[in-house]
């Protein structure tokens, strides 16, 4: 499951490379048990169902714009790529992670 998981992670971090920003304030949530659904890895839909990957934007994007607390990402962690999940996530993988810095206040774009 691991092996799957980092999979999902990895695309996660594939469909955004282009737009990652690792300390940016701009971001948008990416359903993990969505993207795993999408790859065919049915077994973690549920397992991953009320869970995000946060993916630090470059520029904000078209759409609804929230305000959020940056406290609100302690004990996340931050993926070479760029891609931050729940540090309960990230320990599931053995991709290189460190601990997620977020802006004091953050802002969740939806799309």
């Amino acid at each position: 499951m691991a092996n799957k998981l980092s999979q999902v992670l990895d695309k996660i971090g594939d469909d955004f490379k282009e737009n990652i920003r690792d300390d940016s304030r701009f971001y948008v949530e990416v359903s993990i048990a969505r993207k795993a659904d999408e790859l065919g890895f049915g077994d973690l839909k549920e397992c991953y169902r009320d869970v995000y990957a946060i993916v630090p934007l470059k520029h904000p994007v078209d759409g609804m714009k929230v305000r959020i607390d940056g406290r609100t990402f302690i004990n996340y962690s931050q993926f070479d790529s760029g891609v931050v999940v729940p540090h309960y996530v990230a320990s599931q993988v053995d991709l290189p992670k460190r601990a997620y810095v977020a802006q004091d206040s953050m802002i969740c774009n939806f799309t």
